[in-house]
């Protein structure tokens, strides 16, 4: 009896123990998780400074769909949205609905989606992580308790410059990126609860619907995935019949609509190496005629066009992996603040530790072989792309990076700690490296929410909100409200629409957009969308003309200046 007693009492100390244990690490990723959120969620909606025409075009025709069912083009319940002929999957917008539905077409309702699924994001790379190491590498690892190396892949995650960039505004990548995580973390967990396997085939067919570059990366990670665990497969085919039914059934009405609408290939087509090749060529053509008067046959063989794509696309490929664009400089204002990388430059030499640490360390097979390829994997969408590097369109590089920085983050504190060696030194290293981290994310933090709106402002098109406002002001003094509709106010319908909340029943009646491409012409109501000549316009007085910031001619009168938060002039209201 008294054995029994006993052992029931270490039953229950045991299992009061692993509860404890087990509620830790609930407080600490619902702490990450208060922290990602507060990240995403502060000054959402001025923020970035304002919408671009991307995020604007969700917007308004989220607010088309939900009061008519139709897009901005009269397209009913769209699959594939045409905006500006960019053919963008709808997923998003579809997301945008009922935010749009509660709040308006607002800001914050158009970005409310991206920094919900950031946060979501988060929470699926901690889970991913655990999964991975906790089940899949036979117990202990080089990383040693998969928990602290899930934690730690969160919070970087939670903070990454990266990830924040893209899920504090209406990027539809940042959508793709939380499917395919889920999408995978799905997968593996399909091993031990079989239904799983079909939540998998859901989030990789619903990534198709979210962004263009998993129309590439969703079909190779999944191959990745069924080559790296085919063994392991193998005693499972009859219960893999119904998932894969599952995925068909959800990409096949996306991929129809693809090959069945003739220009749904345009962005594709025109952001491809392959879009314009004269110039691309040129050089080579020039090259093959020297060889053919020389006789140079092997120059001949490496001259021609194939040999120049491979190494154009080679080039891209490579570009994602260069140091002083992923920590340095990173590409252009939309993409993050100036002077400054897509990861913290902190994390580099422990990120390299990572790497080596990961490949040379104690996992299995399986689990180096599929971090490795979703790591090659994931520049390959951009590598056949202009405008390379491109973080968009490798934004699966995350959570990967933030793993393989964490692995040799935890590497070098147990250099440092076991065996304990010069404790002084110890202390002091760590103290400088947490110093230097400290003031890496003070540093980009304050780039990000207090300068970014004033240096950045231009590039995200900003003015649109500040002009509709005055327009409302006035508009009732005028007959006729003529808007300059091209370069640098291509596609300013969309943003008076949306501003104006103008009803969508209405303007679908008026004909709706009724032609694409960065050069067309709109009108609504009283609103006409074309080219300005300043020097040909009548001025009768009834009618109101917004234009750019050029100097406008004498003799017209300037109603009112919209200004970038910079101080240089957006736009002039002018009679």
């Amino acid at each position: 009896m008294r054995n029994d007693m006993t052992m029931d009492t270490v039953t229950e100390k045991s299992a009061h123990n692993f509860t404890v244990k087990r509620m830790k690490w609930v407080y600490f990723i619902i702490g990450i998780l208060c922290i990602a959120a507060f990240l995403r969620f502060y000054q959402l909606g001025s923020v970035p400074a304002s919408l671009d025409w991307d995020e604007v075009a969700h917007g308004y025709n989220a607010y088309s769909i939900l009061k008519t069912g139709r897009d901005e083009y009269g397209q009913p319940f769209p699959l594939i949205l045409r905006s500006f002929d960019d053919y963008k999957p709808a997923l998003y917008t579809y997301l945008t609905m009922p935010f749009v539905a509660v709040l308006g077409p607002t800001h914050v309702a158009v970005r409310l989606p991206a920094a919900i699924i950031g946060v979501v994001a988060v929470l699926g790379t901690y889970l991913l992580v655990l999964e991975l190491f906790r089940t899949h590498t036979n117990g202990a690892t080089s990383a040693g308790d998969p928990h602290v190396t899930a934690l730690l892949t969160a919070l970087l995650l939670t903070i990454s410059p990266w990830h924040l960039q893209f899920t504090r505004a209406a990027f539809e990548a940042s959508v793709g990126l939380a499917l395919i995580i889920f999408g995978i973390l799905a997968f593996l967990r399909g091993f031990r609860k079989h239904w799983w396997w079909y939540v998998s085939a859901a989030s990789f067919g619903l990534s198709v619907y979210a962004y263009q570059s998993e129309k590439v990366f969703m079909p190779l990670i999944t191959l990745a995935l069924f080559l790296v665990y085919f063994r392991k497969l193998a005693s499972f085919w009859p219960r893999l019949i119904g998932p894969a039914m599952l995925f068909l059934v959800v990409t096949i009405p996306f991929y129809w609509v693809t090959l069945t609408t003739p220009d749904a290939l345009l962005r594709a087509k025109g952001v491809s190496l392959f879009a314009d090749q004269t110039p691309y060529l040129a050089s080579t053509v020039v090259r093959l005629e020297d060889d053919r008067k020389n006789g140079d046959y092997i120059g001949l063989m490496l001259d021609n066009r194939r040999v120049t794509y491979a190494r154009g696309i080679m080039g891209n490929y490579m570009s994602h992996f260069d140091l002083n664009w992923l920590f340095i400089t990173g590409d252009q204002a939309r993409h993050q603040p100036p002077n400054f990388g897509h990861l913290y430059l902190v994390e580099l030499p422990f990120l390299l530790i990572g790497i080596y640490m990961f490949f040379m360390g104690k996992y299995s097979w399986s689990t180096k072989l599929l971090v490795g390829a979703w790591l090659l994997l994931a520049p390959v969408p951009a590598a056949i792309t202009t405008g390379v590097p491109h973080p968009i369109r490798t934004i699966h590089l995350l959570p990967l990076l933030q793993l393989l920085t964490v692995i040799g983050i935890l590497g070098a504190i147990r250099w440092l700690w076991n065996p304990p060696r010069n404790r002084l030194l110890a202390w002091g290293v760590n103290s400088i490296i947490v110093l230097i981290a400290l003031w890496n994310i003070a540093y980009y933090l304050d780039a990000y929410f207090v300068q970014y709106d004033q240096v950045s402002s231009q590039e995200w098109q900003y003015g649109y909100k500040e002009a509709v406002q005055k327009v409302k002001e006035v508009q009732d003094q005028y007959d006729k409200i003529v808007v300059h509709n091209r370069q640098p106010m291509d596609q300013a319908h969309i943003f008076f629409l949306f501003y104006l909340a103008y009803d969508p029943a209405e303007y679908l009646r008026d004909g709706g957009t009724y032609s694409g491409g960065f050069a067309e012409e709109n009108r609504f109501g009283k609103f006409e969308f074309r080219a300005i000549d300043w020097d040909k316009e009548q001025r009768d007085g009834r009618t109101l003309f917004i234009g750019p910031r050029y100097e406008i001619p004498s003799g017209w009168i300037p109603v009112h200046t919209v200004y970038y938060l910079n101080g240089k002039i957006a736009m002039i209201l002018a009679e």
